[in-house]
């Protein structure tokens, strides 16, 4: 029987097997169908976490994350390269099902984090790390500026927005609505920046460029207009969906309470609604969705799993 099992292996996940192997915990594995690191390896420049800053080249996700596994598992963490298809719990005990075998585990961290929604527009993909962005705390920097576009109308869309007013020179607010969604006082802010200029009832056709980047994006208004931004960066906030699928139970409900967006409830030491269960990074509620953050979270549940197998599995 496993002392503890991880779901997930990026930042949280590996921080948290980090904490708790060496806290003592024998048995710890991290399921992970990829290679460990998570969607930062993606990222093609990182520059806000904390004593690995490097200005030329930039440091990749990929080359922050390349150390991680190798500390992680220098006391005692296993990798399982396969892919849970859910979690249960009977008494004390969790089980955990991939797709050919099936473990017992004394407690669980899920990290399985969470994936922004695409706009489906031209180019989003070709360009995505390139000028696409999804997270304007990570790569608004890099627009110092400059102008850019933000894709949506919630509350994160306007938020990011106002962030970006901060860094930017100009920020293009295009929205598929005359209302927005957001929360009324940040919509009261936006509308008092005066570097935040509002593009409704309209859409994003097409994002353009070159190898070196985007360049422009089309947008088409429901009045029959157009527009040319000549911006190289847009911030895409449609949503996000929640990889939660691993908590639904065979009565479609979930192992532990999530909020009405999927978001797994969690108190300030990753403790969900189920005992022994944790959960950790961009699939809980209120997360920053930063690397430096998941790793806290990590270090948070794998310490509280620690403690909870010694406190109730006494040999």
């Amino acid at each position: 029987m496993l002392d503890l099992a991880i779901i997930g292996g990026g930042p949280a996940g590996l921080t948290a097997g980090l904490y708790a192997t060496r806290g003592g915990l024998k048995e710890v594995v991290m399921f992970e169908m990829g290679l460990p690191g998570g969607q930062i390896t993606q990222s093609s420049e990182i520059e806000n976490y904390p004593g690995v800053f490097r200005e030329e080249p930039h440091l990749t996700g990929m080359e922050l994350m390349e150390p991680w596994p190798k500390q992680c598992m220098h006391f005692g963490l296993k990798h399982e390269m396969a892919e849970v298809k859910n979690v249960t719990k009977s008494g004390n005990i969790f089980k955990i099902k991939t797709f050919d075998k099936e473990y017992e585990a004394k407690s669980v961290v899920v990290c399985t984090g969470s994936t922004p929604k695409r706009a489906g527009f031209k180019g989003e993909d070709e360009f995505f790390g390139k000028g696409v962005s999804t997270c304007a705390t990570c790569d608004g920097f890099f627009y110092k500026d400059k102008e850019v576009a933000v894709l949506g109308g919630g509350d994160t869309a306007l938020e990011e927005a106002l962030y970006l007013a901060n860094i930017c020179s100009k920020v293009y607010v295009i929205h598929r609505r005359e209302e927005f969604r957001a929360a009324p006082p940040t919509v009261q802010r936006v509308l008092k920046n005066s570097k935040i200029e509002l593009i409704l009832n309209a859409t994003v056709d097409e994002v353009y460029g070159s190898a070196m980047g985007v360049e422009g994006v089309k947008v088409s208004k429901k009045d029959g207009s157009s527009l040319d931004l000549k911006v190289p960066g847009i911030f895409v906030f449609v949503g996000n969906n929640v990889n939660n699928k691993v908590l639904k139970q065979d009565d479609g409900s979930y192992l532990c309470d999530v909020n009405e967006y999927g978001e797994v409830i969690v108190d300030l030491n990753m403790n969900t609604s189920t005992k022994g269960l944790y959960a950790a990074g961009d699939m809980r509620i209120n997360a920053a969705k930063q690397v430096v953050c998941a790793a806290s979270d990590g270090a948070i549940a794998g310490m509280g799993a620690l403690n909870y197998v010694q406190e109730n599995f006494n040999d």
